[in-house]
């Protein structure tokens, strides 16, 4: 659980980076909007070479599809709570309505990473190494989002420290979340590993279509077609690079 432990903080630690860069760097909105689109490629080519194909050669169609399903509509049950609270403007780098929504920007970041940390202590099942293909997905598309969110904070007059100390909070939850997936999951039966890969798979993909897609176009200056073409791009790419990875296992 330990080494599980670690990875999923290594995997999270692009956050507390991403944070600092947003709060001490002026990187152009558009920037960050390309960087998360490759964020997500990388994700969701994890979520289709790793997690969705495995949970099927390990418990078939039938786990595959109930775990995609549970999967989204947890995510989509939690990001409907903690938007009432304003958790839904947690990647947006401008136009937050206050600045004291630390607590919810906590909580939605948390539901994002979750399912992702979980899926890093769920690669070491079995004996072998850490899944480097999810880990670098994981790594890649943490950054954007901690950018973003970091900079909006602090533009509306949260101080540095408290932007900091909030996304450590999430590297240490992270942490917990691989720990955990590892543990809970050792000796469980190939059909509930795979239910849970799937869970994961779902959970990652509705949180791509609800925020990380979304908020890459909408950072893209809306005069300028070839910008937000850009992030279809930045996608490909991202997907792209994440698969060679997984190749190279």
């Amino acid at each position: 659980m330990l080494e599980a432990a670690l990875w999923g903080l290594i995997g999270a630690s692009s956050l507390l980076l991403g944070a600092v860069i947003g709060v001490r760097t002026r990187l152009p909105n558009w920037l960050i909007g390309v960087i998360m689109a490759f964020g997500a490629g990388t994700l969701l080519s994890a979520v289709s070479f790793e997690l969705t194909d495995s949970a099927f050669q390990l418990g078939g169609a039938d786990v595959v599809a109930a775990g995609l399903a549970l999967g989204a509509l947890t995510y989509f049950a939690g990001a409907l709570a903690i938007g009432r609270r304003g958790g839904h403007e947690r990647m947006r780098a401008t136009g937050r309505d206050d600045a004291d929504n630390a607590s919810a920007l906590l909580l939605g970041a948390v539901l994002d990473g979750i399912p992702e940390s979980a899926v890093i202590g769920i690669s070491l099942i079995g004996g072998g190494g850490v899944g480097f293909p999810i880990l670098a997905a994981v790594f890649l598309s943490n950054m954007p989002e901690s950018i973003s969110s970091s900079r909006g904070m602090h533009e509306q007059g949260v101080s540095v420290r408290r932007v900091l100390t909030t996304w450590a909070l999430v590297c240490v939850v992270s942490a917990l979340a691989a720990a955990a997936g590892y543990g809970f999951l050792t000796d469980a039966s190939d059909n509930l590993v795979g239910l849970i890969q799937a869970f994961a798979g779902g959970a990652v993909l509705t949180m791509l279509a609800d925020t990380m897609i979304p908020e890459a176009y909408n950072l893209q200056p809306r005069t300028s077609p070839l910008a937000r073409s850009a992030v279809g791009l930045a996608t490909v790419l991202g997907f792209a690079v994440a698969y060679l990875l997984s190749t190279l296992e």
